[in-house]
């Protein structure tokens, strides 16, 4: 994957059969394309958490930031 997107060039010109979006709230939600040649694909977007913390003094306007921590 570059730039942030996936390419895929050989579902280009195929006619789509059905389309399905499945809301799956344990692995990610998932985009099925169904084509009429008899091929499918398939896309998986995960949502992953992302642990940080800080210790900061509150102040008027932006706060100062004293440490960041990660894990």
């Amino acid at each position: 994957m570059t730039d942030g997107f996936i390419e895929c060039p050989e579902v280009a010109g195929k006619t789509i059969r059905a389309l399905r979006v499945y809301q799956n709230h344990d692995e990610g939600d998932e985009v099925l394309i169904e084509f009429t040649d008899g091929t499918s694909f398939s896309c998986c977007l995960e949502i992953k958490s992302v642990l940080t913390a800080s210790l900061f003094r509150p102040s008027t306007g932006t706060p100062e930031i004293i440490r960041s921590y990660s894990p």
